[in-house]
């Protein structure tokens, strides 16, 4: 198993694990490896140092670690961002998914037509700003493709 730390052209920073490394430069090749916060598919694999079992094992050189920065991500980020994950996981789990029929399901429930259920989909702009002038709440909530499976 192969386990690399990768990192989005939102600086968006995750883990990717693959049977080994031809296999992430398959699936990479093949469009399938995108961040799971943001579907971007700019993906960048960031510097791991192996994990070694030595004696007298040192701090790496300064000169190593200047000629590889990597951008630090504050602690507050990632607790953002694993928020965010769980907001998603929350609303994918205990919402039914209606598609591109958002706004016709949405004014069928205001107006009593259907059962009261949380719902979930696709809407365009217009059709947002419409439900919103009928008094209907609707929240603009991006989940990328690769969220809309079963969340790692």
């Amino acid at each position: 198993m192969k386990v690399l730390n990768l990192r989005c052209a939102h600086a968006h920073q995750f883990e990717g694990w693959f049977a080994s490394e031809d296999d992430f430069q398959s699936q990479f090749e093949r469009g399938l490896v995108e961040c799971p916060l943001c579907a971007d598919k700019a993906i960048t694999k960031l510097p791991t140092a192996p994990r070694l079992n030595v004696s007298g094992a040192r701090e790496p050189s300064t000169e190593i670690v200047a000629a590889n920065p990597v951008p630090a991500v504050s602690p507050e980020a990632m607790t953002m961002q694993s928020m965010w994950l769980r907001a998603v996981q929350h609303v994918m789990a205990n919402t039914d998914d209606v598609g591109e029929r958002f706004a016709e399901e949405a004014r069928r429930i205001h107006y009593g037509e259907i059962e009261e259920r949380a719902i979930r989909g696709q809407a365009t702009r217009e059709d947002a700003i419409a439900l919103q002038e009928e008094g209907i709440d609707v929240m603009s909530l991006p989940v990328p493709a690769a969220a809309k499976g079963r969340i790692q």
